[in-house]
């Protein structure tokens, strides 16, 4: 028998280190948390052949085992807690009870010394029990958290042994960028389709009919158009590139163009070196006035394209922006402009910070330098927000295009990523499919 120690900063490295030198038919005999992270103690009944390393993984029954005295372990530690907790609540109530019993002394009595014993008795043992609830919780986590990572990894075994055409357009899918719940819930839709090509193009339809792009062009519709949007997404270069594309269709004697960017420097004058090529006028807004009183002097204009300063959300001045367009609501269109090489979570907090003024929709810039497109479509999915218009590149007014959802998911499928997703995703995916989530099967 092998017996070895693994040290890792978290349980899944731990669990990686204890596949990779002692294989998939290891048997987690404890767990701990050390300075510096966990502590893995695992063993083998016997020496790792070649040829047991190439067969595929299979859940092993000392595996199967340990998950089961794992789960009574969990059982036995949530009944210890209850029981705990019964006790507590028993304890409290008789010591309610004796409070207000009335009591009548014989004798002189020292209320003042009195009610500092009677204090001083149920403190001590609620701290001794929270000590032991806290360590009992941190034991839990550690169980649950090796009991996910055991479940993920024989999940994801078994899917790709029981339905491998869905494991690889699963893969498919997580290289394009699409999150897993996305990815799971385009695979539902075609599980029982067995032809490998009919259903990759059914669940990219389904992508397509997911994402929604705007009936007609934001610039073919007279009124207010404002583009919003974190610091370095390339709004004022869209808006360039709007008022270029619309000088082109409508003329310039239509188009006004109006900054609220008095943070940035040099973010004004760019607008008036934009305008003088263009020959429309310009107008920086002064934050302290009403955003009303500006656009006056315009009322005869067509359209009015709105430049916004990006900014923190902690920033006062982003607060003020956005309660300048609120005043407008229902007069205005707001466009969240977003880099399509921006994280997800940057996308998400950009969405958060400017959806109380209400967004019509989705503008991604620097298509071109993105890795994949699948974070963007993601948010423009779950967020309802239809994607106006495209930007791929530096030129004006040429790199800036009205897509279709077609364009888009095929743009996307274009740029997936060349390498597959790593084992740790596709098991962490699929760690709730033992929990009763279950995975899309033909029926």
């Amino acid at each position: 028998m092998q017996v070895k120690r693994f040290f890792a900063p978290d349980m899944r490295q731990a669990m990686k280190f204890v596949r990779d030198e002692l294989g998939a038919d290891a048997v987690i005999m404890g767990n701990r948390k050390v300075a510096g992270g966990i502590e893995l103690t695992a063993c083998l009944d016997y020496p790792t052949t070649p040829s047991a390393a190439a067969a595929p993984a299979q859940p092993s029954p000392a595996l199967t085992s340990e998950l089961q005295k794992t789960q009574s372990r969990i059982a036995q530690a949530r009944a210890e807690l209850l029981l705990r907790s019964a006790e507590e609540k028993a304890a409290n109530r008789q010591m309610t009870d004796k409070r207000i019993e009335p009591v009548l002394p014989s004798e002189p009595v020292n209320f003042a010394q009195a009610l500092k014993q009677r204090l001083a008795e149920p403190v001590a043992a609620p701290a001794a029990d929270s000590q032991s609830m806290a360590q009992v919780k941190a034991e839990l986590s550690g169980l649950r958290e090796l009991l996910e990572v055991q479940l993920g990894s024989m999940a994801w075994n078994r899917v790709s042994q029981q339905s491998p055409l869905q494991a690889r357009l699963c893969k498919r899918l997580l290289q394009m960028g699409l999150p897993a719940e996305m990815a799971r819930t385009l695979l539902s839709r075609v599980a029982r389709e067995k032809d490998p090509r009919k259903a990759w193009r059914m669940v990219l339809a389904h992508l397509a009919h997911a994402v929604k792009t705007p009936l007609k062009e934001p610039l073919q519709e007279p009124g207010l158009i404002a583009l919003v949007g974190p610091a370095g997404m390339g709004k004022t270069t869209t808006l360039a590139k709007l008022a270029a594309r619309y000088v082109l269709q409508y003329g310039a004697h239509s188009l006004a163009l109006v900054s609220l960017d008095s943070y940035r420097i040099g973010a004004q004058e760019q607008l008036r070196t934009l305008g003088r090529i263009l020959g429309v006028p310009v107008t920086a807004a002064d934050p302290s006035q009403p955003l009303q009183h500006v656009l006056r002097q315009y009322a005869d204009k067509r359209t009015v394209l709105i430049d916004t300063a990006g900014m923190p959300k902690s920033a006062p001045g982003l607060r003020e922006q956005l309660t300048a367009l609120e005043s407008l609501r229902g007069k205005v269109r707001n466009y969240l402009v977003l880099g399509a090489t921006s994280q997800a979570a940057v996308m998400q907090t950009a969405w958060q910070n400017y959806q109380s003024c209400g967004l019509n929709g989705l503008i991604l810039s620097r298509v071109d330098e993105a890795a994949t497109l699948g974070e963007a479509l993601s948010l423009a999915i779950t967020r309802k927000l239809p994607v106006a218009y495209v930007a791929d590149g530096p030129r004006i007014p040429e790199d800036i295009s009205v897509p279709t959802a077609a364009q888009l998911v095929s743009r996307a499928v274009h740029l997936q990523l060349p390498d597959e997703p790593a084992e740790e995703t596709l098991q962490g995916m699929f760690a709730g499919l033992d929990k009763g989530e279950g995975w899309p099967q033909a029926v």
